[in-house]
This record gives structure tokens, sequence and C-alpha cells, in this order.
């Protein structure tokens, strides 16, 4: 089905999100669709963050769309070559490569009042203009590194892991690590038989726990190709699972205390060493901050040639970090500092009605209604946007449920075009500001609100994370609701 009026959709970002929402609009009859992304390929996270060890920490049959199911998957968890490729299959299954612009930073995006459209414009000094406007940028794309004095007389090669450079052999290298995120986790181990000495810098010990993974057989993925139901069914338990953690993150329960048991065997069984033990042990309550999962974490740290540091950095030198009193040499540093998820524009002027920017309305922390609209911000729709990030399960899932909103803004966008009107919807205030007391209201009662994390913004606003289960966001966002905006209309004769 192709729809006689379809509104034109722009896409900031060719990840997932995005690539879902093309998709979704798609099936749904839209196809005056473009998507605009930076880099020189579709892929987001998945085509950036190629450390060694990259990895999904969510099982591979609930880590892909729900309508593009892939039976060929490697592991039960994804690996970086893996989802990307399956990534890069869709995009041409779908038929979603014409519609991606590639090296096309967006710098900045104006709502223009009288023409009800986006005008937006790139880095390269090209400009669109688009009905609809859908940032898909994520929540985990530009790297962060700290300010720390030195950073810049380092002698040696020094690179944040979601820019790795594949061209600096740490053979034979003494390595600085600073950070034990979900990236540090993942590539410490596939690095430490290669070098001749490592150092990990830890502010703050996480909770690592076994991570159930295999490898698939031939046999399996066959299996999953004749009869596409027992994929289907895996995909189902593994959904349950997740929003039983999902629901405990909020309402605490069981599970919290049977993960912290696994973790605390886990790390009495990874490191012999009790004195190393006791620095790996976490400050804060279990699902506080990011829960992850590992098998080699702890042995790679019980290594002979791994020193754990738990001091405050003072300063980057030359020859490597000084930190508790003493220097630490060292050859190469990794950053492993995680990324800028609390950001959201990503480095875009963003401006809506009488010229408002969107860092101003969002300077005390992100919020959006549903965590995609935005009063004073019509026709504007986010993916992957304030308050609707997990603790556990699948983004993708909320993805998928946003990219279904979006079509039905397009659906209702179409129904002005053949009335010969562009359509303006623009979330109420009183809506926007009932639903964001609700989020912070239930997240001030959550886990997450008993420790400093990367959920929280610089007032310890808690912006990232979604407080219920996934099947309570698909249910609300089924349908938009037209009671919840403002609707104007400018006449297309006018216009022409």
């Amino acid at each position: 089905m192709t729809r006689a009026h379809s509104p034109s959709v722009l896409i900031i970002g060719a990840g997932l999100g995005g690539l879902g929402v093309a998709a979704c609009l798609a099936r749904a009859g839209h196809h005056d669709v473009t998507l605009l992304d930076r880099a020189d390929a579709p892929g987001g996270v998945w085509r950036d963050n190629t450390y060694p060890g990259a990895a999904c920490d969510v099982p591979s049959s609930l880590y892909s769309w729900s309508f593009a199911p892939h039976p060929g998957w490697e592991r039960r968890y994804g690996t970086q070559p893996d989802i990307l490729r399956y990534i890069e299959r869709q995009v041409d299954d779908l038929g979603l490569r014409t519609w991606i612009h590639t090296g096309q930073e967006v710098v900045s995006a104006t709502w223009e009042e009288a023409a009800h459209r986006w005008r937006v414009v790139t880095a390269s000094g090209r400009e669109y203009v688009a009905d609809l406007l859908v940032p898909a940028t994520g929540q985990l794309s530009d790297p962060v590194l700290p300010d720390l004095p030195g950073a810049e007389t380092f002698d040696g090669p020094a690179f944040h892991s979601g820019r790795w450079r594949h061209d600096v052999d740490l053979a034979g290298k003494r390595v600085a690590v600073i950070g034990t995120g979900a990236s540090a986790i993942q590539f410490v181990p596939a690095i430490v038989d290669r070098v001749a000495a490592l150092t990990v810098f830890q502010r703050s010990a996480p909770y690592v726990v076994p991570k159930p993974d295999r490898g698939y057989t031939r046999a399996h993925r066959a299996a999953y190709r004749r009869m596409p139901r027992s994929q289907a069914l895996g995909r189902q338990v593994t959904w349950r699972l997740s929003e039983w953690l999902n629901r405990s993150f909020e309402q605490g329960g069981v599970l919290p205390p049977l993960l912290r048991a696994a973790w605390r065997a886990h790390l009495r069984l990874g490191v012999s060493d009790p004195a190393k033990r006791a620095q790996l042990v976490p400050d804060h309550p279990i699902g506080c901050k990011r829960v992850l999962f590992s098998n080699d974490w702890y042995p790679a740290l019980d290594r002979d040639h791994v020193e754990l540091v738990t001091d405050r950095i003072d300063a980057i030198q030359p020859d490597g970090v000084h930190a508790g009193g003493r220097l630490h040499r060292a050859d190469v540093i990794i950053w492993g500092t995680g990324f800028a998820a609390t950001d959201f524009l990503g480095g875009i002027e963003l401006r809506g009605r009488e010229g408002r920017r969107l860092a101003e309305v969002w300077a005390d922390g992100a919020h959006a209604h549903l965590g995609m609209t935005v009063p004073g911000f019509p026709n504007l729709l986010w993916i992957y946007g304030p308050n609707t990030n997990l603790g556990g399960g699948s983004i993708i899932s909320m993805m998928e449920a946003q990219a279904g909103y979006v079509a039905d803004a397009a659906d209702r966008l179409a129904d002005g075009l053949r009335r010969d009107e562009r359509v303006a919807l623009d979330v109420r205030p009183e809506i926007a500001e009932h639903y964001d007391a609700e989020m912070q209201r239930r997240l001030a009662g959550s886990v997450w609100a008993g420790c400093a994390s990367w959920y929280r913004g610089p007032n310890g606003r808690i912006t990232t994370n979604w407080p219920g289960t996934v099947g309570e966001y698909q249910q609300r966002t089924r349908a938009l609701d037209p009671s919840d905006f403002h609707t104007t209309t400018a006449a297309m004769g006018a216009l022409r």
C-alpha cells in the first residue's frame, strides 16, 4: 500500500532506531522518507563500536526487530560483527538503502511556522525540509572523555573504546584502561593476553553477573529456519524474563537478591585474591547502576600482570597515569568512560515555535511526553528520547513502539494533505507536565534513585530511564491520542 498523500519525514540517524522508524513508515505506506547519518554507512552504535569483544547483553532473539527475525545468529548473545551484518542485510531486504543519505551531520533544525515545516541544515551546508522530524540519534552515540589535567601531554596513543584504533598494536605494551563500564568488561578480557601489563582504573565497581551465552550450531540454526515458532518461543521466554527484571527495578521483589547472590558467587569464583575481591564490591544497591554480564571479566582481573587501581586519578603524564600518589606507567591509554547519555541533542541547534531553543527548555534536564514530544516543537517525535531507556530487556522493543506512534502521526499529517492542508501536532503543555510529574514520582521510588550514575543529568534528575515495563510503554503508545495535542493547519495553496 502506498498513500497518495504522504508527509515528508526526515529521520536523523540510521541506527536501529531510525531504520526501525523508516521500516514502519514503509509498511504503513509512507515513502517520502529521508534518513540522514553523519557517518559513511548505516548501523549506529554497532557500526561505531568495533572494539575487541564487542557484543550485546540482550539475547539475539529479542535484540532484533519483531518483524524481521533472524534464524542465522551465530551466538545466543550477538557479537558486534553479527549484529552489524543483520542491520546491513535488513537495510537491503526492507528497501531502505535509497532513503539513506550518509556523510550528513545535522547541525540545526528550525520550525517554520508559516509553512508548518522543519528546515534542517547539515554541516556540509545542505538543506532539507520536512513535515515531520524524527531525531533518532541515540543515547550512547557520543563518547565522553573526562577532563583530566595533562591528558593532552600523554606521549603514546590514547583513544576511546567507541572509536577504537585498530592501527595501534597492543602486543607487549603497558596499557592503562580508565573506566569499568559495559564496554571495558568486554574489551579488557579480549586484550588481556596480548599486553605486557594492564592497569585498570576503577571509579566505582559494577555488579557483574554470569552471561548465559553459547554458540549456535548449524543444527540449531537449521531448526530456527525450518521451525520459526521455536525461535519465536525463545523470544517470548526472554521477553517475560526481561519484563520481570524491568518490574523489579521499580517495585523490588525477589529478583534483585537472586542477582546479588549470583554476583557474589561469580566474584568469589573468578577472583582468587581477597584484596582484589574487596576492591570489586560495589558500593550501591544492585540495579542502581547498569548490571553487567560477563563470564571472563573477573578472571581477566585476576591475572598476575593486571593491576586494579581504585585511587582517584590526579593527572595524566607523558609516560602514564598518576593516581594514589604514584605514577602508573603506560604506553597506551584506552578510555572506557562511556557516552553523553543525558545530552540527547548531540550538538544539534534545534529551535521550535517563536525560535525557542530546545537546549533552553531542557536546561534542567531533558523531558518529553512519552519520551517523544515536547510542547512548542510541533511535528517533532524523538526516538529513544528522555526516559525511554531500560534497565533490563531490549531497547528495540521500546523503539518499535515509538515507530508505530510516528507512523500514526504521519497518518494524521497525511489526512491534512488530503484536504490540501499542512497539519502541526503540538503536545499540550499540561499533558506533558502531568506525564513528566508521573515519571519523576515513579523514578524517585525506583532503585535508580539510590546512587549517582549515567542515568542522571548534571542536576541529579533521572533523564534516561523508563520506570515501568516494556508492555506498559507499548500500551501507552499504541495510538496517538489527538486530544493530547494542539492542532493547527496551514493551507497548502498559500505555500506554493
